[in-house]
């Protein structure tokens, strides 16, 4: 071990009762290896409070370097929601072997987290949630409050009946501010509950319409099981933001900047292989019209600007629907609408690139006629690209597919392959005009 490495675990040590943040700060400079060793060494309650404030998956690596005995513990004295990220990572026979070792009230609350899908308010929420009975006194309360001791700051605490069945939420000012022997029941508010089930843009729109901190969440009964912030809403949606730009592209959306090789490999060439049929299609297109390229060499110059330009105008409204999409201000019954829109702005943006690309071709080249076709192919590729930018995103979508997934890839085959044979196609039927 290293001086380094010996001065994390040694600060690990001294302060994860003290500053578990800090401590777990140090823990992620460590090896994998070694931060099983020190798990081992600890009682399983400050580990498991050090394993609370590390990644998910970093503590999944290092627990796995624990007995199945040993790492158990650890997940009894968390949280079930963290416990459901931490075994995620956890390959599925371990996860079933840790899960098995768990009491039965426990693996079933965990088990339970495990089926909530990504981005939804399950995923989402925190368990560890202030609750009290309807039927407690102010008094009650703010007796047991004191007693706990909690370092945490509460904001809120949620009014539940029988059955932990939600009935209202308690501003601790309104708290503080009631009679002491005043019901909670006689004080709480009406909230606003969502389902565990309920998906990302849902949350994302709910969190924008309205000025919630917390959003508690409640299964179909009423019960109260969690919290989710509203931050965290709000910050799952950016995380989805920045995987779609990736995913738009080809990227996988599990990659990260300094993943493995063999992740990056897994994740990308798939999609690469797609472009690459893409690429010979586009190909395929430029050879029909192979003779008239050797007859008039000029127009080789202007492919890839004719190309190139759809695809940038593609992309601009693929954008602008994605954003639509994702924030709830397109509907299905919009896509008509939409499409119609952004074709109009298509047109409009074609007329008056081709009739720029058109001056600038007959200037540089001195033929008026090869401006003409570059002009027309101009106008045709940016009306196509941006009809393929609004529609293929609103096709995914009622495909039931991510809107966002690799429609870059595709968007660029059809501006290449529209841009390739309008181009030639239009200077095929001028040829006898070209110089």
């Amino acid at each position: 071990m290293s001086v380094k490495q010996h001065a994390a675990f040694a600060l690990v040590k001294r302060f994860i009762d003290v500053d578990p943040q800090q401590a777990a700060l140090a823990l992620e400079g460590l090896p994998e290896a070694e931060v099983g060793a020190l798990l081992a060494s600890l009682p399983a309650t400050s580990a498991a409070v050090c394993l609370d404030h590390v990644r998910p998956d970093f503590a999944a690596a290092a627990m796995q370097r624990l007995s199945p005995e040993a790492a158990a513990p650890l997940l009894l004295r968390m949280e079930p929601d963290h416990a459901a990220d931490i075994l995620r990572a956890h390959a599925e026979p371990a996860r079933s072997g840790l899960l098995a070792l768990l009491p039965p009230d426990v693996s079933r609350r965990v088990r339970e987290m495990l089926t909530y899908p990504e981005g939804s308010a399950g995923r989402l929420m925190k368990t560890s949630v202030l609750s009290f009975h309807q039927d407690l006194t102010v008094r009650e309360v703010i007796a047991r409050l004191r007693a706990k001791g909690t370092k945490r700051t509460h904001s809120y605490a949620y009014v539940v009946g029988p059955e932990q069945k939600l009935l209202g939420v308690l501003n601790m000012r309104d708290l503080i501010m009631a009679a002491p022997d005043q019901t909670l029941a006689s004080i709480s508010r009406e909230v606003l509950s969502v389902p565990p089930f309920m998906d990302r843009k849902e949350l994302v729109h709910l969190a924008r319409e309205k000025n919630y901190l917390y959003f508690p969440v409640a299964d179909p009964h009423g019960r109260l099981l969690g919290a989710v912030r509203a931050k965290d809403i709000l910050e799952s949606s950016e995380a989805q933001a920045t995987q779609d730009i990736q995913t738009m592209f080809g990227a996988g959306g599990e990659e990260r900047a300094l993943s493995p090789l063999h992740l990056k490999m897994r994740q990308r060439l798939p999609w690469l292989h797609v472009n690459l049929a893409t690429a010979f299609l586009a190909a395929a297109v430029v050879a029909l019209f192979q003779d008239l390229i050797g007859r008039v060499a000029v127009l080789a110059v202007f492919l890839p600007i004719v190309a190139g330009q759809g695809g940038n105008a593609g992309i601009q409204s693929l954008a602008v629907v994605l954003r639509g999409l994702v924030l709830r201000e397109v509907r299905p019954r919009d896509a008509a609408r939409l499409i119609g829109a952004e074709t109009a702005a298509g047109l409009c943006n074609g007329l008056v690139i081709g009739l720029v690309t058109a001056v600038v071709a007959w200037l540089w080249q001195g033929d008026p006629y090869l401006g003409l076709v570059v002009g027309l192919a101009m106008v045709v590729n940016m009306v196509a690209a941006a009809v393929a930018g609004a529609g293929l995103p609103i096709a995914m979508q009622r495909l039931g597919f991510d809107p966002a997934q690799s429609s870059g890839i595709f968007l660029t085959t059809v501006t290449d392959v529209v841009g390739f044979f309008s181009f030639l196609g239009f200077a095929a039927l001028f040829e006898g005009l070209l110089r």
